[in-house]
C-alpha cells in the first residue's frame, strides 16, 4: 500500500476549485485524494466529519470524461448534496426508492444520454435489473463509496448491501474506487480495502484533533443522578443538541424527564415510522426544536454545523460510534460540549443489545 504523494495542486485543479465550489485552497486531505483519483488510482479516504469529504469525488467529476458513481445509504444525504450542487451549477442526479417510477426511468434515460456527472444511488439499486442493463452500457470513470465503513462487518454501522459493490464495479470495467468515511480503526480500514479489492490503494487519514470540541466523561451512580445531571448540563449550554440513549424505552424517558423541566425535545428511534422519523428530524434541524433524544438509528449523513452539545446518556457501543456520534458537534467550529454518562449498568444494557 502506498502512502499519498504531497506535490501543490496544479493551476487546473484549483480553478476547478475556485470556479465551481468557490473555494480558495483545499483543506488537509482533499488534494491527495483528488490527485489519486485522477491518476486512476484506488483511494481510502479517512478524515474526519466536517472536513470536506464529499467535495473529493465531486470535484474529479467535473475533470474526468465519463460518470462518477457515486454509492450512498443515505436517501437525505443523497438530496441534500444532489440540490447543493445544483446551486452551483453542477450537474447530478440521484435514483432511490423516493422517486416514482416514471421519475426514475425519465432520470435513468438523461443519464444514458450524458445529461449529468455524477449519479448517487443506493447500493440496494443494484439489485434492479433494469438499471443493472443501464449501467453496463454508461462510460463510468470513478466509483465513489460513502460511509464506506458500512462494508465492514467490524465497523459500527455494517450493511450487508455494501458487500455487492466489489462484484458491479467488476461487472462495469473496474473504474478507480474511492472509498470515503470518517471513522475506520486499522482493522476496518483493511476490511474495507479488502472487502472492495481495492488495488494497492493510496490512503490517506487525517488527524481528528477538533479544539473546539470539549470532552467530559462523568460516571454516576444511578438514574437519579443522571436525570438531575442532565437537567443541568443542559439547561447551562445554550443551541441546539443531541442526546443519545442506549434502547427506544430510553428515548421516551428522556424525553419525559426534559419535558417535566420545561426543555422542549423530540424522540428519533428505528421503532418510529418513517413520516414520524422525519418529522422529529426536521423539526430539530430547522431549529423548531432545540433537541433531539435519539438511539444511533439518528445522525448518519446530518449536516447540521451549529450542534452546541452531544451528550451520551448511556455509553455507546463502540468507540467507533462514539467518535461518529460526539463528532457531530460544532461542526462550525464554535466552542461546543461532547458529554458522557457511564456507570456499570450501561455497560451490562450494552452487552445485551
Amino acid at each position: 500500500m502506498n502512502t499519498a504523494p504531497k506535490n501543490n495542486p496544479d493551476g487546473r485543479l484549483l480553478e476547478t476549485l475556485r470556479r465551481h465550489f468557490n473555494f480558495s485552497e483545499f483543506r488537509d486531505g482533499q488534494q491527495e485524494i483528488i490527485q489519486a483519483a485522477l491518476s486512476g488510482r484506488d483511494t481510502l479516504g479517512v478524515m474526519p466529519t466536517g472536513s470536506g469529504k464529499s467535495l473529493c469525488y465531486q470535484l474529479p467529476a467535473l475533470m474526468l470524461p465519463g460518470l462518477t458513481l457515486v454509492i450512498s445509504p443515505l436517501i437525505a444525504l443523497m438530496k441534500d448534496q444532489v440540490d447543493a450542487l445544483a446551486r452551483q451549477g453542477i450537474r447530478a442526479t440521484l435514483i432511490n426508492s423516493s422517486l416514482k417510477k416514471e421519475e426514475a426511468e425519465r432520470r435513468l434515460l438523461d443519464v444514458s444520454r450524458g445529461k449529468y456527472k455524477l449519479l448517487y444511488i443506493a447500493p440496494e439499486r443494484f439489485n434492479i435489473a433494469s438499471f443493472m442493463r443501464l449501467l453496463n452500457r454508461l462510460d463510468v470513470s470513478l466509483v465513489a463509496v460513502d460511509e464506506a465503513h458500512c462494508i465492514s462487518q467490524w465497523g459500527h454501522d455494517f450493511r450487508p448491501s455494501y458487500l455487492k459493490i466489489k462484484n458491479i464495479v467488476q461487472k462495469i470495467g473496474r473504474p478507480p474506487i474511492m472509498a470515503l468515511t470518517a471513522t475506520a480503526t486499522r482493522l476496518v480500514q483493511q476490511d474495507i480495502i479488502r472487502q472492495l479489492e481495492m488495488n494497492d490503494p493510496v490512503i490517506v487519514v487525517r488527524g481528528f484533533d477538533r479544539p473546539n470540541l470539549k470532552l467530559f466523561a462523568i460516571e454516576l451512580p444511578d438514574e437519579e443522578a443522571k436525570e438531575r445531571e442532565l437537567i443541568r448540563i443542559v439547561s447551562s449550554i445554550k443551541g441546539t443538541g443531541i442526546v443519545y440513549v442506549a434502547t427506544q424505552k430510553m428515548v421516551a424517558h428522556v424525553c419525559e424527564v426534559l419535558e417535566l423541566n420545561k426543555m422542549a425535545c423530540v424522540g428519533y428511534h428505528a421503532g418510529m415510522d418513517k413520516k414520524h422519523r422525519t418529522e422529529a428530524q426536521n423539526r430539530w434541524l430547522s431549529g423548531e426544536v432545540p433537541i433531539i433524544v435519539a438511539t444511533n438509528a439518528f445522525g448518519m449523513g446530518i449536516d447540521k454545523p451549529d450542534v452546541r452539545f452531544v451528550l451520551h446518556y448511556n455509553i455507546p457501543g463502540s468507540m467507533e460510534a462514539y467518535y461518529q456520534e460526539a463528532g457531530r458537534a460544532g461542526r462550525d467550529g464554535k466552542t461546543s460540549y461532547c458529554v458522557l454518562f457511564f456507570s456499570y449498568r450501561d455497560h451490562t444494557i450494552q452487552q445485551y443489545l
